[in-house]
């Protein structure tokens, strides 16, 4: 097994920042703007989205948590107790624009199920996905509206996504073979 680092800590600095860019100008602006980071490291990165943001718009945009576990579409295959985490989101979605964010953009079905999961929470304007990764061989029809890095890969392959305030370790992704 070979790992090959492909982001830095400075690499995912400059990712988010751009897509806090990217997410303001499309939006005109963050007023109607709800960020909600999918478990695991979905969450981090939609604070620090959230951080960004208000460095330069001066808003704090408000920050969900979602739990997408028993919304999976295999579930059936993760064992008979798959672990549940709390989901929070601070404020109704309903008539917002929700930015959904994740780490890796793989075959679509983590976003499918965040989709579902959001719908027990109202009805936004519009939903937009933030994603640090897409790696591409998507099984849905599902696209980033905002990426940090495109990283074409096989499927034996694997993406890890390191963040300190999930990993305890310095900020990186690896593509592991």
């Amino acid at each position: 097994m070979t790992e090959k680092q492909i982001l830095s800590a400075d690499d995912i600095r400059r990712a988010v920042a751009r897509i806090c860019h990217e997410i303001a100008e499309r939006n005109g602006g963050v007023r109607n703007l709800v960020l909600v980071g999918i478990r695991r490291r979905g969450v981090p990165l939609a604070q620090r989205i959230a951080a960004t943001l208000l460095d330069f718009e001066g808003i704090m945009v408000p920050v969900g948590l979602l739990d997408i576990t028993l919304y999976r579409d295999d579930l059936a295959m993760r064992g008979p107790a798959p672990v549940v985490h709390s989901t929070s989101i601070p404020v109704d979605i309903t008539g917002r624009v929700v930015v959904l964010v994740d780490d890796v953009l793989y075959t679509g079905r983590t976003v499918r199920a965040a989709l579902d999961a959001l719908n027990d929470f109202g009805r936004p304007e519009r939903i937009q996905l933030a994603v640090l990764i897409d790696r591409g061989h998507r099984e849905l029809p599902i696209r980033a509206d905002f990426v940090g890095k495109n990283v074409p890969t096989a499927r034996e392959e694997r993406i890890e996504t390191k963040l300190n305030e999930v990993d305890q370790t310095e900020d990186g992704v690896f593509i592991v073979r």
